[in-house]
């Protein structure tokens, strides 16, 4: 397999750059006429968050493992807590299970979030549902004619945290648990229920 794999042309992980580029893109510019409209009204209407993450990932039904990485998302809030997102998130392994195949997994979704605050209080509560496209690459993807390193397909997130104030402007990411659903190739069901768990830190743009 590892001889297919150095004889295959270089052009899929290309191919993949340039999909994830297109839905980093896409993305940023729905939030950014979103948020555009709305910054008159509410000065804190956008906010920009930095995480560390975990996933719990698998290669095939019952064969588990953990990916460690990090995500941006710019979130633009239109109406009371409702609001719109755009997150997009890395993650990497280097052998999984001892197989001595990797993987490195990006995620670009989008979608809307909820924000429960409750006035005086320094905590707040979201909610969210994402979608959006999956790249793996560096890793082995089964296909009808062999193998590939890298594959793309669609990407679901649904999950919600807990943000603390720490000021006006910064905020704790204490907690962030999402279920993250890929379709890569597996040679079985092409699915992978994940669990994405998140830490970090939220800037509320001025």
């Amino acid at each position: 397999m590892r001889r297919h794999l150095k004889s295959m042309p270089l052009g899929g992980t290309a191919k993949t750059a340039m999909n994830l580029v297109k839905s980093i893109l896409a993305a940023a510019v729905l939030v950014v006429l979103c948020s555009a409209q709305l910054l008159a009204q509410d000065t804190s209407a956008v906010e920009v968050a930095v995480t560390y993450n975990a996933t719990r990932s698998s290669s095939v039904p019952g064969s588990n493992f953990w990916m460690e990485g990090g995500s941006v998302e710019l979130q633009a809030r239109f109406y009371r807590g409702l609001g719109v997102v755009a997150d997009i998130s890395g993650a990497h392994t280097a052998n999984i299970n001892t197989s001595g195949v990797g993987l490195d997994l990006v995620t670009a979704t989008f979608g809307p979030r909820y924000t429960w605050a409750p006035a005086h209080w320094r905590y707040e509560l979201f909610g969210q549902v994402l979608a959006g496209e999956a790249n793996g690459f560096n890793s082995v993807f089964p296909t009808p004619s062999g193998a590939a390193d890298s594959s793309n397909s669609l990407a679901l997130k649904m999950g919600g945290g807990m943000n603390i104030a720490l000021s006006r402007r910064i905020a704790l990411r204490a907690i962030e648990a999402n279920w993250l659903r890929t379709q890569l190739p597996n040679a079985t069901t092409n699915v992978q229920n994940n669990l994405n768990i998140a830490a970090g830190f939220v800037f509320r743009l001025p």
